[in-house]
């Protein structure tokens, strides 16, 4: 596990992936220490890792609480999803034909959407389907990138918690994913970014009208 990283960074990486497979949700405390006794850490490091968070737009200290997961608002998801549309987009304009591996990575994670619906674990949906972006960004070829878009899926999978039912949110983009890998793997890029420009659009205006009764309060 040592590859250079410090044990704040495999903290902030733990949790940031808590959150990701949607174990931590928005709104819930992490408690010092707690984290000091689950990770045998020392206080600074727990802070240096709630601080990365922070930075991350994952976690905010709220006065009197603590530090808590974050909720994501209607003006975050516009800006995640122009980061989306940028990202994505530009990895299935300028991507080469799929290679085996890259179609494989992928298949693999509409496999596990897959299995995650027929046992209705909606929140595991949330995160294969996201693993499937993740490699379509993988297609840029470019490390900067993932760790970029790993801390955008985090904070989208935030956003998804907020679904009032997350299985009608859920349901229907596996098959619109499935679309986009078969016209990448047939080498149909233009159809793909067709694809995934509609997917992104429609997903967008899904998570803006689910969140927008709940800014009226």
């Amino acid at each position: 596990m040592s590859n250079g990283l410090s044990l704040a960074d495999h903290i902030t990486l733990e949790l940031r992936a808590d959150i990701i497979g949607g174990r931590l949700l928005p709104g819930m405390a992490l408690v010092e220490n707690d984290l000091v006794e689950a990770y045998n850490a020392s206080r600074n490091t727990i802070r240096e890792a709630l601080h990365r968070l922070g930075q991350e737009g994952l976690t905010r200290y709220v006065r009197n609480k603590g530090v808590m997961v974050r909720r994501l608002g209607i003006e975050d998801v516009r800006d995640l999803f122009q980061v989306r549309r940028t990202l994505e987009l530009q990895a299935i304009g300028s991507s080469r034909p799929l290679c085996e591996s890259q179609s494989d990575r992928m298949l693999q994670a509409l496999e596990a959407t897959e299995l995650a619906r027929d046992r209705e674990d909606w929140r595991a949906v949330g995160t294969h389907g996201l693993a499937f972006h993740q490699h379509i960004v993988g297609l840029l070829r470019s490390p900067l990138f993932d760790e970029f878009f790993t801390n955008v899926v985090a904070q989208l999978r935030l956003v998804f918690c907020t679904a009032p039912d997350e299985s009608r949110f859920q349901a229907p983009w596996l098959a619109r994913d499935r679309q986009i890998h078969e016209l990448l793997a047939e080498g149909d890029k233009r159809g793909a970014a067709d694809a995934m420009n509609l997917y992104l659009d429609d997903s967008e205006y899904l998570l803006l009208q689910m969140l927008a009764p709940a800014s009226h309060h």
